[in-house]
């Protein structure tokens, strides 16, 4: 019999203290932990967790870990980012030098401008093998925010309390931000090598006679295929070629499409079929967005 995964929930900051046993929070809505402080048996392997809030978390390693097929050095630091409800594990066990993790309730962003931006910090969806690298000048960085977070909730939270720990929260995305775009550069020739796979997959695809049956391919199609996260992938391919996935997909269905639309006598609705749309109407859509004209004004072009 297979043995089930244990998920334990945690829904408020003040659970997380009690599971952590870190005393009473000081804010109900958001708390900085200095990770070598939560006794070790807490970080159980196997374990997962469903957090009802973001998590922010940077750790230090000996040596490297490995993650899936690949290892990854992690002695200057790693950076990683969990939105509520996410269930993630407890990570690999080995020993850690030195680690903080900023914990904060989607309550805490209630009305602000950054609760509406949240959505645009896509590394919150990315997997634990595309996690950000840092230096230690970045650390120091991140650090100078974290402890501005945590004192500005130390003390007596009056009406100014929330738009300081807010801003102090965008400001350390922000940062992210930049040095996750720092190592899509500094990482090229790995990123290239996916896009160039990726490329291939792609071409492979819309290869096929008819995508009747297989349908028009998804984000998560090619980002399985890769090992990557269906953000990751999306975000690698827009800093390296400008395009998103679905921007991709969406210029190589044009392209076939033109090849069938001047080399067949297919009506317009045989090929949105034959393209894997079950609505001609959306696949005209797609065209003439792409090409600024309907299928039928290209097709007399010819």
């Amino acid at each position: 019999m297979e043995k089930k995964e244990k998920i334990i929930p945690i829904k408020t900051i003040s659970a997380l203290h009690r599971y952590y046993q870190c005393g009473s929070p000081k804010h109900p809505l958001v708390s900085v932990m200095d990770l070598q402080t939560i006794p070790h048996d807490q970080f159980e392997p196997g374990v997962f967790y469903k957090m009802s809030f973001y998590v922010i978390a940077c750790k230090r390693f000996k040596g490297e870990i490995t993650y899936g097929r690949s290892k990854y050095d992690f002695e200057e630091g790693s950076m990683m980012f969990t939105a509520p409800d996410q269930v993630v594990s407890s990570g690999p066990a080995v020993e850690m030098e030195e680690g903080w993790a900023l914990f904060f309730h989607p309550d805490l962003l209630s009305g602000t401008e950054l609760e509406r931006k949240m959505s645009s910090y896509s590394f919150f969806r990315y997997e634990a093998n595309e996690a950000l690298h840092i230096s230690e000048e970045e650390n120091l960085i991140l650090k100078d925010c974290i402890e501005k977070i945590k004192r500005e909730y130390s003390l007596n939270i009056d009406k100014h309390t929330q738009g300081l720990i807010v801003s102090n929260i965008e400001l350390l995305l922000n940062y992210c931000n930049r040095f996750y775009d720092r190592q899509f550069i500094t990482r090229a020739k790995a990123n290239n090598d996916i896009v160039s796979r990726f490329e291939r997959l792609l071409a492979d695809y819309f290869s096929q006679g008819s995508l009747i049956e297989s349908g028009l391919p998804d984000v998560k199609y090619f980002s399985s295929r890769l090992h990557l996260s269906p953000n990751y992938l999306s975000d690698l391919l827009s800093k390296h070629t400008g395009k998103t996935t679905q921007e991709h997909i969406h210029l190589q269905l044009v392209e076939k499409a033109k090849s069938l639309l001047w080399e067949t006598s297919k009506s317009i609705s045989e090929i949105a079929y034959d393209l894997g749309f079950e609505h001609p109407s959306h696949f005209t859509k797609i065209f003439k967005t792409k090409t600024g004209k309907s299928p039928k004004e290209y097709r007399s072009l010819s």
